[in-house]
């Protein structure tokens, strides 16, 4: 199928935006924290076109499903939700939007942590941009973004998943401040790339602890009398926490030191040590890998040529991320998964080799 098969005529104009992978600084987006995301080389495109009638409608192909939406009073649920969600925030900006058909074609795999529902949000704005030439930026069509999914999927999402589709590329790391947004493109450490597996359990974020795991931290922060948990640096303030509190704050505290010291420059080795300490915490301590992922994160950690690995996104499901010797992801990957799936499992390589070029 394609928009003209579907909708009877060929699109005005299409856009892309493309999925992620995060490296270090998980959940601490939302606690005003810093991350290390990169974009991979999966993406969602978006065709835009006007519809014939007063109904909005939207076509996944990935899905098979259409989705036309008359009363603009009632959010549509499932894709449907992050495209109406873009069109009404723009709306409410002051934009004029028309009745719309979208199409929707996706290679960021669903259900794997590599926000696929960002990639989704961005792709839409850029069309929308393109479209009706909106005088909005990179930057505001991530805060665009952000509250779509917020206010309309029912996520309550910090901005780094946004920021990455809206502003990463695939040659370098991006260090993003997500209280301020200032950034910068880093190098990947040296003779090192990226190798991305995925669980084979899918999660979704909407069902998840997600957001009771942000209320745990903002209920901390409060505790704690400060804005957020980002303006913690000492790790052993956590302490005065009852639990859950205390392990929530700690692993916001020390992932945020991570990325702080991955920016004063680390050897691929020490990156790599990072990055199980990372998986270390966000299994015990905030408590959102399951069983599959553990396993398949101990398997890399154990594996010769992995400096270091850990889940990837908000956890509950979803991918590991490994940083390996260059040139041998392919071997890596080959060898895990054969002990992964013999224990039962059902991984698949989702990024068989990601390697990035020095900053400029």
């Amino acid at each position: 199928m394609d928009f003209q098969q579907v909708f009877g005529k060929p699109p005005e104009t299409e856009a892309s935006a493309p999925g992620r992978v995060n490296l270090l600084g998980e959940h601490t987006d939302y606690n005003d924290g810093f991350v290390l995301p990169t974009a991979i080389p999966q993406s969602t495109t978006i065709q835009l076109g006007f519809s014939s009638d007063t109904q909005h409608h939207f076509y996944s192909e990935n899905l098979n499903e259409q989705v036309s939406i008359s009363d603009i009073n009632h959010t549509p649920s499932g894709f449907a939700s992050y495209i109406f969600g873009c069109i009404e925030l723009l709306q409410k900006a002051g934009y004029i939007i028309p009745s719309l058909c979208v199409y929707v074609n996706s290679s960021v795999p669903m259900g794997s942590g590599l926000s696929s529902s960002a990639a989704l949000e961005v792709a839409t704005l850029r069309g929308l941009r393109q479209l009706f030439k909106l005088p909005i930026d990179d930057v505001q069509i991530a805060q665009f973004a952000q509250q779509a999914e917020i206010q309309y999927a029912g996520v309550q999402c910090g901005i780094m998943d946004q920021m990455a589709s809206s502003l990463a590329d695939t040659e370098h790391i991006l260090f993003l401040d997500t209280r301020t947004l200032e950034r910068r493109v880093m190098p990947l450490p040296e003779n090192a790339e990226i190798l991305v597996i995925d669980s084979g359990v899918p999660r979704t974020l909407a069902t998840s602890g997600y957001n009771q795991r942000r209320a745990e931290c903002e209920e901390a922060a409060r505790s704690l009398g400060v804005k957020a948990l980002r303006d913690i640096t000492d790790v052993n303030v956590t302490e005065t926490l009852p639990e859950p509190l205390r392990r929530r704050a700690r692993h916001v505290v020390t992932e945020n030191n991570r990325v702080l010291e991955v920016l004063q420059g680390v050897t691929s080795e020490r990156f790599g040590e990072l990055m199980n300490a990372s998986h270390a915490s966000l299994r015990d301590d905030y408590e959102v890998s399951v069983p599959a992922l553990d396993r398949l994160v101990e398997i890399l950690q154990k594996t010769e040529g992995v400096f270091g690995a850990r889940l990837t996104g908000a956890g509950f499901g979803g991918a590991s991320v490994a940083l390996v010797r260059s040139g041998q992801s392919k071997g890596i990957a080959t060898h895990v998964l054969e002990q992964y799936n013999q224990a039962g499992y059902n991984g698949r390589i989702l990024v068989p080799s990601l390697g990035l070029n020095d900053a400029a």
